[in-house]
């Protein structure tokens, strides 16, 4: 490999150090840059081409260099006639001024060691594309070996030779007189020219009809430069030193023969013995087979026949052979045309830019490229044919690779994004906006494509609103955030509020939905959705496209709307447009649909947090929940202030998933379950953490132990029955009405007076609850007895009052309540009975506590025991309406007519912890709290 490189990198430095050492004297070098060697063509192939560029202006050239040296092994007197041979020809074609010939932008130069001049850019001498390398570089450019030639390329090179030689022969009066492939240049579009007039032979009377052209006789004795090529030479020129236009014609029969036959000649001349041969060739010419002619086209084959007669009289003229069929092909036409454009009018170039379209598939890529471009590009300096021309530039680009529409297209289309005159230039743009986006930089997308984009939604043109509202999307990706959200979406924004056309609103709003997905989700609930709520119109198309943003902003998984959103601001938007007349059953049932999913989102959502929550709470509940299994059987039943602060969380915190608290059943601590990870945001662990700290003061408080009070004891007096049962009834009237505390509905109650806690009732569970004054309240609801102190000034200090009226809807549902109040004293109903048995008082006959109760106290006997309930025991603490206590009964309520209460019975041995629980109660309950 290392050899290699030093191998071509002695070649170069060897042709660069032979190249400036045989130029570095030339003028020619101080007005142009002098590049790589790149072709060879001119007389004998002795003109080395280089590519180069003017100093001044960077316009790209041609240089043809001679160097002197390879004449060297000449005399003095034949180099001498050499170089003047040479610049006869370069003098000659620098006068000469016409498409069809090579044009010279620098006139010859000589210097010490070569010949130089410069003409326009070149590709290759027709030679080189054929396969004559001589004078090529080594290696031979693979561009040029590689080299084929077309069919129209070939029909098109011929005929601006013919069209050349029509022009020296008509217009000049001029015979060429060494018309050969090394004297035809293929310039850097293609197209052929014509050089090497070192032969070229003037009219002696050109303002006569009938030029007449001197012609010099063949000496075989001269250098072979200074002598045309022999096998394209006319058989007269040598035989009968005469000539004329139609010799030329002869050479371009061998011209056309050679094309079509990889550079080969109709006959192969000895120049040795130049007489001899042309004798021999004279007569194969008049009996010229049809095998010499057969890789010719059949179409040209007559005429090329007719070139190579030996009757000059017969060939057809150059102006002839334009105008042959063969010339008639839509691709040479056209490339005809463009060559001639600089001659039409506007009607003219717009009538023939308009079916170009129809044509370009038709013809090679490179012509296309090569030739058509460049001609079709060379008029966006002028505004008015832009239109028609832009939409062929654009379809070549499809057809070029991403480097070809670099290097090629993109800069004369740079300064074209830029205009904005006329209108049907930015129409053209957005239509092929696929094939700039794909092949463009992205350095020139955000530079020259993009301000093209937004100058066109701001544009007068309905159309062009449109269609560039439409092709937005397309390539959205490709455009940078910032932009977008300042440059791209506010000119969205003002097209769609400030158009009167429903089609530009209706466009606007598809385009917003179609880039929804590329933007910021607080950038679309910030901007776009408050922006939905201005558009003015209510058509059932704008209606739609508001509902499909919603729709594509709700259900997009990187977007999303918040529930608070929903709730406050997307919902009743959404509903106040659902109910437009304007909407027709299909587009009412959309909208609905779409409103159900936000509100089922929404529910779900947030049913989801609170549930969250309930569950926090109620896991940091048990962990407050401590019941230590030393305590006393009494101290166990004993509410607990964590316990009070829970039940009043229910009562008042609507929670409808706990029908009961969790405490001891029989004689076992519940058990404390550990918290699960629940999502919650910074306010509610705030919360929390309030609730955890007040828990924890609760459980540092001492707990509260019942007071017993020791009843006074009394002793029965004999009485008159019938006034002994006056005064009972008399005595329980007035318990009824005067001593029992007043019953008042929890909502919007205020306890004024304290109360001290209850003591419990055997083996029933308790229930604690805070009356919002620190002061805890004991109330028990086993069965259908609710145990109250006497209500006495030495115990309670006064009545409890209440803010707020009675309850009076629960006095007919409470017909079975137990009686409160002192028992009356039956001892004076003994002598009613029997002395058959032993005599038992009426006062001994109370019912007994059930086994595993506390001892009934003779406080305890003043209340009659609990109507036995026909419901299934439930575990103790009770709870049949969440906060209810027996404290605040029925039989408290100054209202409640006494005599509604039946007698009390005895009830059934409960369990230790179990209670039996009434529907009555129940129902009282559920008065009391709705």
């Amino acid at each position: 490999m290392e050899s290699m490189l030093n191998k071509l990198k002695s070649t170069v430095t060897k042709v660069t150090a032979d190249m400036t050492s045989t130029i570095m004297g030339n003028p020619v070098t101080r007005e142009f840059e002098v590049g790589r060697h790149i072709a060879s063509g001119g007389p004998g192939m002795s003109w080395r081409i280089y590519n180069g560029t003017k100093k001044s202006t960077k316009q790209e050239v041609a240089v043809f260099v001679l160097d002197k040296k390879i004449i060297d092994r000449y005399q003095k007197f034949e180099k001498d006639q050499i170089i003047d041979s040479l610049k006869k020809g370069v003098q000659q074609l620098t006068r000469l001024r016409h498409p069809r010939l090579l044009t010279v932008q620098h006139p010859l130069e000589e210097s010490r060691d070569c010949l130089a001049f410069c003409t326009e850019p070149v590709f290759a001498s027709l030679a080189n594309v054929l396969g004559q390398w001589d004078n090529l570089p080594s290696p031979v450019p693979v561009d040029i070996k590689e080299y084929k030639l077309y069919d129209v390329e070939t029909k098109y090179g011929l005929l601006q030779v013919s069209e050349g030689l029509s022009f020296l022969h008509s217009g000049v009066k001029m015979v060429h007189g060494n018309l050969c492939p090394e004297n035809i240049i293929l310039n850097k579009s293609g197209a052929w020219k014509i050089m090497g007039f070192d032969f070229s032979i003037s009219s002696s009377n050109p303002s006569d009809s009938e030029p007449k052209y001197g012609c010099k006789e063949w000496d075989p004795n001269l250098p072979p430069l200074c002598l045309p090529n022999p096998e394209y030479v006319a058989p007269e020129y040598i035989l009968s030193v005469s000539c004329d236009v139609s010799s030329d014609m002869y050479s371009l029969g061998v011209l056309i023969h050679a094309v079509f036959n990889e550079g080969k000649a109709v006959f192969h001349v000895n120049k040795q013995d130049i007489f001899k041969s042309f004798s021999r060739q004279l007569d194969q010419l008049s009996h010229l087979s049809p095998g010499v002619l057969s890789q010719i086209p059949e179409e040209v084959r007559e005429h090329v026949k007719m070139l190579l007669s030996v009757t000059s009289n017969v060939r057809p003229d150059a102006d002839q052979m334009t105008k042959i069929p063969f010339f008639d092909d839509v691709g040479a036409m056209t490339l005809q045309y463009f060559d001639s454009l600089f001659q039409r009018d506007n009607l003219q170039k717009s009538q023939f830019y308009k079916s170009l379209p129809k044509v370009l598939p038709k013809l090679p890529k490179r012509v296309v490229v090569y030739r058509i471009l460049p001609a079709l590009t060379s008029e966006f300096v002028n505004p008015d044919m832009v239109p028609f021309v832009l939409p062929n530039v654009l379809l070549i680009a499809e057809e070029c690779t991403k480097e070809e529409y670099i290097r090629l297209v993109l800069p004369d289309l740079t300064p074209v994004f830029k205009q904005q005159e006329p209108v049907q230039i930015l129409l053209i743009f957005l239509q092929k906006m696929d094939l700039l986006l794909t092949k463009t930089p992205p350095e020139d997308i955000k530079n020259s494509v993009l301000p093209m984009v937004y100058r066109a939604v701001e544009a007068p043109s309905i159309q062009i609103q449109e269609l560039c509202l439409n092709i937005i999307p397309t390539f959205a990706n490709l455009i940078e955030y910032p932009s977008m959200k300042n440059a791209l979406i506010p000119r969205i924004k003002s097209a769609c509020l400030q158009t009167s056309s429903l089609a530009v609103r209706v466009n606007s709003l598809v385009c917003l939905g179609k880039i929804l997905e590329y933007l910021d989700k607080w950038y679309v609930i910030d901007e776009i959705l408050p922006f939905l709520q201005q558009i003015p119109s209510r058509e059932p198309a704008v209606l739609m496209g508001i509902l499909g943003i919603y729709k594509c902003t709700f259900t997009h998984k990187k977007l999303g709307i918040p529930k608070e959103h929903l709730a406050g601001k997307s919902l009743p938007h959404l509903v106040s447009l659902s109910i437009d007349n304007n909407l027709n059953l299909n587009q009412f049932n959309s909208f609905m649909a779409v409103i159900k999913d936000m509100l089922s989102r929404m529910e779900s959502e947030h049913k989801t947090k609170l549930e969250q929550l309930h569950i926090m709470q109620e896991q940091q509940r048990s962990l407050n929940i401590t019941n230590p299994l030393n305590q006393s059987e009494e101290t166990k039943n004993t509410p607990s202030p964590a316990t009070k602060v829970r039940d009043i969380d229910e009562i008042f915190g609507g929670s409808s998933g706990s029908a009961g608290v969790n405490g001891n059943q029989n004689g076992s601590s519940s058990t404390v379950s550990q918290p699960s990870r629940v999502s919650l945001t910074l306010e509610e662990k705030q919360r929390l953490a309030k609730e955890q700290e007040q828990a924890a003061k609760l459980r540092s408080q001492q707990p509260l132990a019942p007071q017993s009070i020791k009843p006074a004891t009394t002793t029965p007096q004999a009485k008159d029955l019938t006034s002994s049962l006056l005064n009972n009834m008399t005595s329980l009237n007035n318990l009824g009405l005067n001593s029992g505390t007043r019953t008042m509905p929890l909502q919007g109650g205020t306890i004024s007076s304290t109360f001290p806690v209850a003591p419990t009732m055997g083996g029933m569970g308790t229930m604690g609850v805070s009356n919002g004054f620190n002061s805890p309240m004991g109330f028990q609801t086993g069965g259908m007895v609710m145990a109250m102190r006497p209500a006495t000034p030495g115990v309670y200090g006064g009545m409890a009052t209440t803010t707020s009226a009675p309850n009076f809807s629960a006095l007919t549902q409470n017909q079975n309540q137990n009686q409160t109040g002192k028992p009356p004293d039956m001892s004076a109903l003994d002598s009613l009975f029997a002395s058959n048995k032993p005599k038992v008082s009426l006062n001994q006959m109370a019912p007994k506590p059930a086994q595993g109760t506390i001892a009934p106290t003779p406080w305890v006997n003043q209340f009659g025991t609990g109507q036995p309930s026909q419901t299934a025991p439930i575990q103790a603490p009770p709870m049949g309406m969440t906060g209810v206590q027996g404290g605040f009964g029925m039989q408290a309520n100054p209202f409640f007519n006494p005599q509604n209460f039946s007698q009390p019975v005895a009830s059934s041995t409960m369990n230790t912890g179990m209670i039996k629980q009434s529907a009555s109660a129940n129902n009282d309950f559920k008065d009391l709290f709705g």
